[in-house]
């Protein structure tokens, strides 16, 4: 098709292969945590049991990613920086059945096109390894480069070409926040590797290998704080090929913003739409609608169930039966939230008898788990025991020293006409 502009009529023609690059890298490379999260999705696609991330000023100034994975050979290191090169798939099938994080191969030569990138691999058990560099999309030549098994990838500079771009990127300490929300959700992602970041030359996260359940849970308690650990209970169900696993934090810790909210969909970090949805429908009883719940949780399904190739970013995916999906997350979610185990001690809760059985939503199991006391007047508000014995009122609950169920306790029920 044709232009006209300014009353001139532009002919057709091929874009050339940098300004190619630098609109992929429009699609890509967002901000410095978007190059962090495509090295380190590429270092835990070559089998890396540590990860090491060092950046500086947010990233902007530089980001060295260093893997001990499989390493790059010396006669593939040029290719590796050429478009739609890669090593993942080979055909339809490889891509509907996708096993790995990344996979389009347009990562890091739309990162060279934008930055100053030095890529170093080696194979072998020895520190011979083989380093090529690029700037602003040029490619140099290769050079040997002492290196131990794995690739270290060096992007300085970030957006030095397109000053355009830079003037958008927001202050230090909000770049740095991204790039620690991208490692914590990848070491959430991946427990069985070690990770370890550093931002102008000071440790920022340390986080040891975490095989077994105690351990893994120390990690939760890393990322997500030791207010999450103590609030969360872990779940697992298994149906129809299908395996959902991870912690649900009980209502009583809810948030006011949907920061502490993480899912994986085999072993992907996501922000899916369904998933977010039926999560929060399974808290739906025991939860204000303002609030927001807290919970890690992991999908584990045949990778032709769901297509990862929905958005550039990889972060949206598309379920091939959503609705399945959708209400087997919801049952879960809310099925646990009713069975109400003991958490520290915590009383288990009861339904007393004159409290519908059904909550205004028809979902009896989640009313059940508010676990409203006997003898409980449900039809006043009254404030907590302390603040009315404080005011010479009765206390509101009888025995002073049991401790508050998981869920807490309901404080009145208005009549809806």
């Amino acid at each position: 098709m044709l232009v006209c502009w300014n009353n001139d009529v532009v002919a057709i023609q091929v874009l050339p292969s940098l300004i190619i690059d630098q609109i992929a890298a429009g699609e890509v490379v967002e901000r410095p945590a978007s190059v962090v999260k495509e090295l380190l999705e590429n270092s835990l696609d070559a089998g890396a049991g540590r990860v090491e991330i060092e950046i500086q000023s947010g990233g902007v100034r530089l980001i060295r990613v260093t893997d001990d994975g499989v390493g790059i050979p010396k006669m593939e290191l040029p290719l590796a920086l050429a478009r739609h090169a890669t090593s993942k798939i080979g055909c339809l099938d490889d891509l509907e059945n996708l096993q790995f994080l990344g996979f389009r191969g347009e990562a890091l030569p739309s990162i060279a096109s934008v930055s100053r990138l030095k890529l170093t691999s080696s194979t072998g058990e020895k520190d011979v390894g083989w380093c090529v560099e690029s700037e602003a999309g040029v490619m140099g030549a290769q050079r040997p480069a002492p290196h131990p098994r794995g690739t270290s990838v060096e992007v300085r500079d970030l957006f030095h070409a397109i000053p355009a771009r830079r003037k958008f990127l927001r202050k230090e300490r909000t770049e740095l926040s991204h790039v620690e929300v991208v490692v914590r959700s990848l070491a959430l992602a991946r427990f069985d590797v070690e990770w370890r970041l550093r931002h102008n030359q000071r440790s920022s996260l340390i986080l040891a290998p975490a095989c077994t359940r105690i351990e893994q849970e120390a990690r939760l308690g890393e990322v997500c704080g030791r207010g999450f650990l103590e609030h969360a209970r872990f779940f697992e169900r298994q149906i129809e090929g299908i395996r959902l696993w991870g912690w649900l934090a009980d209502p009583t810790f809810s948030r006011s913003q949907a920061d502490m909210q993480y899912s994986f969909v085999n072993g992907r970090f996501v922000r899916d739409k369904v998933l977010r949805h039926a999560v929060r429908l399974g808290y739906q009883d025991v939860l204000y609608q303002s609030r927001q719940p807290a919970f890690v949780i992991f999908l584990e399904l045949d990778a032709g169930r769901v297509d990862v190739n929905a958005h550039p970013s990889k972060l949206e995916i598309r379920f091939r039966d959503s609705r399945l999906v959708h209400d087997f997350v919801f049952r879960t979610v809310e099925a646990t939230l009713a069975s109400t185990p003991e958490l520290g001690g915590s009383v288990p809760v009861r339904l007393p008898t004159h409290v519908h059985p059904s909550g205004p939503s028809g979902h009896g199991a989640s009313q059940k788990a508010l676990g409203l006391r006997e003898g409980y007047e449900a039809r006043e508000i009254l404030p907590s025991h302390r603040k009315l014995q404080s005011l010479g009122g009765q206390p509101f609950l009888q025995n002073r020293d049991e401790e508050i169920p998981p869920l807490g306790f309901a404080l009145g029920q208005l009549p809806i006409h």
